[in-house]
Order: C-alpha cells, then sequence, then structure tokens
C-alpha cells in the first residue's frame, strides 16, 4: 500500500490595514444661481394683454363610429369639392362644419335632418 502524504494547511489570518477614520457626512452647498441682469418690470396691463393675446388649445377627444359605405363615400366627394373651392379640408374638419351646420338649425330643420338618415346597428363590422 502506498501512503500519501498530505500537506498540512495552516488558514492564515487576515488582518486589514488601519485606514483613516470615517469622516462624518457633511452637507454640500447648494450650488450658486446666476441671476439673470436685471430687467425693468413690465406693467401689468402688457402681461395681461399677452396673456389675452395667447388662447388656449381646445382639448381633444378623440373616437370613432360606424358609417355606411355610401355616407363614407361622400366625405371624400366632399373633399374634392373643398379642394376646388381652394381650401383643402380634412374628414374631421367636415364632420366638424358638419356639426355646426345642424347646430345652427332651428328644431323643425333639425328632426327633419335626422328623420331622413336611417338608423344604423352600431359596433364593429362583423369580418368577411
Amino acid at each position: 500500500m502506498a501512503t500519501t502524504s498530505r500537506k498540512s494547511t495552516t488558514a492564515k489570518k487576515v488582518t486589514r490595514t488601519p485606514t483613516a477614520p470615517a469622516k462624518p457626512a457633511t452637507r454640500k452647498a447648494p450650488p450658486v444661481r446666476k441671476t439673470a441682469p436685471a430687467t425693468p418690470p413690465r406693467p401689468a396691463s402688457t402681461v395681461a394683454e399677452a396673456k389675452a393675446a395667447k388662447p388656449k388649445k381646445p382639448k381633444l377627444v378623440r373616437d370613432s363610429f360606424t358609417i355606411p359605405k355610401v355616407e363614407y363615400a361622400v366625405l371624400d366627394d366632399l373633399k374634392q369639392r373643398a379642394i376646388r373651392l381652394a381650401h383643402p379640408a380634412k374628414k374631421s374638419e367636415l364632420l366638424r362644419a358638419g356639426i355646426k351646420a345642424l347646430t345652427a338649425m332651428s328644431d323643425a330643420a333639425l328632426l327633419a335632418a335626422l328623420n331622413a338618415v336611417p338608423a344604423i346597428k352600431t359596433g364593429r363590422p362583423k369580418k368577411a
């Protein structure tokens, strides 16, 4: 039988060299802001006029709806008509103009316009 000799290993104790003691946390001074050159204050009326001249943009709403193909084709015809009148318009502009026209109608005229439009089934069309 052959015997193998084992080397004995001794664990070395790791010692750390002392470092500088921890510094207490100090707050940094806030950065110094450069001030703009002094300008004479504007009169209050000028500020109010500037705000009044810039109107706020209206909040927009996205919506979808179902419309028969025949009536949808009329939108393209109206777009072409607007182009011939040198006033190109988008579909949304045509719809908004139609809403304004309906708003301007009397109750009897509005009711007649609504009765001229057949009711359709709402919702998404089935896939073919």
